[in-house]
């Protein structure tokens, strides 16, 4: 089991959670062969978002935010894995 903090209204908590949400999968090489495609990144990051909303899918109401929340997490997913430097392999 792996601990995290969050900070929610200035109250710093210490959770423990189980191991990464089993839907998302590694994305960089060598677990990935080849790199990434805007495809996988897409799907990671709409399940990273589904997970931590706690929606599968959004009500009308809040189709905007969640749409921006999994392209934010997208952006910061394929930016993360062009700087990675895997060696190694």
């Amino acid at each position: 089991m792996a601990a995290f903090t969050v900070i929610i209204a200035g109250v710093r908590r210490v959770r423990e959670t189980e191991d990464m949400c089993r839907s998302i999968k590694t994305l960089r090489p060598p677990v990935l062969p080849g790199e990434a495609t805007d495809e996988d990144i897409h799907a990671a990051a709409l399940q990273y978002v589904r997970k931590v909303s706690g929606f599968r899918a959004p009500a009308a109401h809040n189709r905007e935010v969640f749409d921006r929340a999994v392209a934010a997490v997208a952006q910061a997913t394929a930016e993360l894995l062009g700087g990675l430097e895997v060696r190694g392999r």
